[in-house]
């Protein structure tokens, strides 16, 4: 089926499509051999031990938005995210 990239890159997927495949409102994006993958997701908000130690070592640290990432990294290296 033909797609189209906007100017913004944005990608439109025939209806057909997207009924077939019941796509909800998110999809993860991979590469996968030379090929776009789209494959669908479910987002859940993150809550509880998680969500509170990623706001804690905010909190320490006194960061700015942009500095956010990190420490989600870091907490993700440490088996807690």
């Amino acid at each position: 089926m033909l797609c189209k990239v906007t100017s913004k890159n944005q990608i439109t997927l025939p209806k057909e499509l997207i009924d077939s495949l019941k796509i909800s409102e998110y999809l993860d994006a991979r590469i996968e051999n030379g090929c776009i993958v789209l494959e669908p997701m479910i987002v859940r908000p993150l809550v509880g031990r998680r969500l509170q130690e990623i706001r804690r070592k905010i909190g320490e640290r006194n960061l700015r938005e942009e500095e956010v990432s990190g420490i989600v990294d870091e907490v993700r290296r440490a088996g807690r995210l």
